[in-house]
């Protein structure tokens, strides 16, 4: 049998913790332009609130940890 290999995408995107649970970068910090000071970007405080790492939801742990190779 052939070994298994990690998704290279997955692994940039999903951390797993000692606990066996897999984390990830919470949504709508990646982008500069968005605290331009147009209405529709919002302000600091919006990005503020979205720091650190949640959880994988439930539904999608499963494909997660295949494309991890766990």
């Amino acid at each position: 049998m052939p070994k298994n290999k990690t998704h290279s995408g997955a692994s940039k995107r999903f951390k797993l913790t000692g606990k066996g649970k897999l984390r990830r970068q919470q949504a709508g910090r990646k982008s500069g332009a968005a605290f331009a000071s147009a209405p529709t970007t919002g302000g600091r405080r919006k990005h503020n609130k979205k720091t650190g790492q949640v959880d994988v939801a439930k539904a999608d742990v499963k494909a997660a940890k295949k494309l991890m190779g766990i």
